[in-house]
């Protein structure tokens, strides 16, 4: 097996970012990348989990209020999707700005995924194009729906006096977790747990990423719709476990070392870390907000009149506390648009909290 090989060509010990890459993303064997069935509503599908687009048309429909008003103040005609999934997002966009978009762009690793892409828009001609990575310069809007999450995390364990990095190797022929000392640190300043056998998740990939997109993005915006906290919230006493968290057939679980390949591996979002990111790299935060209030912002409530009951309910679900609608958040960075008051945050701002 792969994994079993490069834990080997690492002596013994990888580090679970390396892992979770590996085992998500693997050409051909990762999760993503072996032309599974992820994305649905009810595993009677075939599916592990529901995202938004896919549970109602009405999500696509209020953030294409908000790609319009960037399209606009930025003079372009550009989107840009990085990690479309099924093609849900992209095809409700598309539908709901028509000419307004001259090009599509969609950034996906997984060749399995292109695929079932390519067939749902169809429709929508060489207006959609797929990259195999991000554009040396970026203008319009980028759009990423529970993208970060999916990035590799690193994992750290606090033994009581000093902090250690966890990795995985090979006991009896399964997977195993395994300890080593590093230098890393949760970013919260002075930051220590109560008591020994606290695990929790760094983000370096996905700060890496937006620091990637910094230095593209020239006249335009980038919104990214992801569950997680401000860094006060993630990295809490309480939060003993971390947030790791694996899906399969609509159910949960924490062990990411079992069935590798076949299930999702994702980690709750750093927000604070992704603000400071693109802070840093010359980004404007254009916002951080929950995604209930970003929906409601962009007349989520408007596009609801009429709707037959099974879109309603369904819609409800992307804007209840209890569902979606405020485990999930929005972020917005924005370049070259001095002014922009962009409308997803024009009420219920919480950037004072990153």
């Amino acid at each position: 097996m792969l994994i079993r090989r490069r834990i080997n060509e690492a002596g013994g010990w990888l580090p679970f970012d390396a892992f979770m890459a590996l085992a998500l993303y693997a050409p051909g064997l990762g999760y993503y990348a072996a032309g599974s069935r992820q994305f649905g509503t009810l595993p009677a599908s075939g599916s592990d989990f529901v995202t938004a687009p896919e549970l109602s048309p009405l999500f696509g429909a209020a953030l294409a209020r908000q790609v319009a008003q960037v399209l606009e103040a930025s003079g372009s005609g550009e989107a840009l999707e990085f990690g479309a999934g099924s093609g849900a997002l992209a095809e409700q966009l598309l539908t709901a700005l028509g000419d307004q978009v001259t090009r599509y762009a969609i950034v996906d690793i997984s060749g399995a995924l292109r695929d079932r892409q390519r067939q749902r828009l169809a429709a929508f001609g060489d207006r959609v194009v797929w990259l195999d990575t991000l554009p040396d310069v970026l203008n319009g809007v980028v759009l990423g729906n529970e993208v970060l999450d999916a990035m590799p995390v690193q994992l750290l364990h606090w033994g009581g006096s000093a902090w250690l990095e966890r990795g995985v190797v090979v006991v009896d022929d399964a997977f195993a977790w395994d300890d080593r000392a590093t230098d890393q640190r949760p970013p919260l300043q002075g930051f220590q747990p109560d008591a020994p056998g606290y695990v929790t998740e760094v983000h370096p990939q996905a700060q890496a990423f937006i620091r990637s997109l910094a230095d593209r993005l020239q006249r335009g915006a980038a919104f990214f719709i992801d569950y997680g906290f401000p860094e006060s919230e993630y990295y809490h006493p309480q939060r003993i476990g971390g947030t790791l968290m694996c899906h399969q057939a609509h159910r949960a679980d924490g062990n990411p070392l079992d069935d590798v390949g076949h299930k999702d591996i994702t980690a709750h979002v750093d927000f604070t870390g992704i603000a400071l990111a693109g802070q840093d790299a010359g980004l404007d935060v254009l916002g951080y907000t929950s995604q209930a209030r970003f929906l409601l912002n962009c007349g989520i409530a408007d596009l609801l009149q009429g709707a037959d009951i099974r879109t309603l309910a369904n819609t409800q679900k992307l804007l209840l506390e209890h569902e979606m609608g405020e485990l999930f958040k929005v972020i917005g960075f924005a370049r070259g648009l001095p002014g922009l008051q962009a409308m997803g945050f024009a009420a219920g701002d919480r950037s004072h909290t990153l």
